[in-house]
């Protein structure tokens, strides 16, 4: 798909989809998720302003339904840690690898074990986060003003109760590897190395 087929128009989560698979294909390769989100901003700041603002519920219905608990533990083991924060930032990431590892991840949040970057952060003991795509609506409505602000009526937020089966300290290392068995594993071979 070309990114001139990309619908400013009523956006919604397929929208913000096909958006950030238009900026995958446009940097090509691998990006990283800074770059997804840079390409991002430059695709939306040439859509009249009424239409980027429009863009930013869909982009934050897509935070909200990642709001999971068996997916903050993920985060948390990904990243060695998880704050409030440190959450939004991995579910930043997380939008930024695009609609099949989002979706697979929120079905089953193991399987980022198999995520070609996870497994390279893993290796490098670094972390996955990206502040920027959280951003990107805010960011490219700002370009396309002049430096206004969106407007506070473009969006509404309501994130869901978290799943109470996965209350537990996620620092209970036999917990998270009862549930998270292939993202510890993979963690667990890096710490031996």
């Amino acid at each position: 798909m070309s990114t001139a087929e990309v619908s400013p128009l009523s956006p919604g989560v397929d929208d913000v989809w096909r958006l950030i698979s238009a900026a995958r294909a446009d940097l090509g390769g691998s990006p990283s998720s800074d770059d997804v989100a840079a390409a991002v901003v430059r695709l939306l700041r040439s859509w009249p302003a009424a239409d980027i603002a429009a863009f930013e519920q869909p982009f934050d219905e897509l935070v909200a339904v990642s709001y999971r608990a068996g997916l903050w533990a993920a985060a948390y083991v990904i990243n060695g840690g998880a704050s409030d924060d440190g959450f939004e930032y991995f579910r930043g990431w997380l939008i930024a690898q695009g609609r099949e590892t989002f979706e697979r991840a929120l079905a089953d949040p193991d399987s980022l074990a198999t995520h070609p970057a996870v497994v390279a952060a893993a290796a490098e003991c670094d972390g996955l986060e990206c502040e920027d795509v959280l951003a990107v609506v805010w960011q490219a409505y700002r370009d396309r003003t002049g430096g206004e602000e969106l407007p506070a009526r473009a969006f509404t937020i309501r994130y869901p109760d978290l799943d109470p089966d996965w209350e537990f300290d996620f620092d209970d290392e036999a917990e998270m590897r009862r549930r998270l068995p292939r993202l510890m594993a993979l963690y667990d071979e890096e710490e031996d190395t």
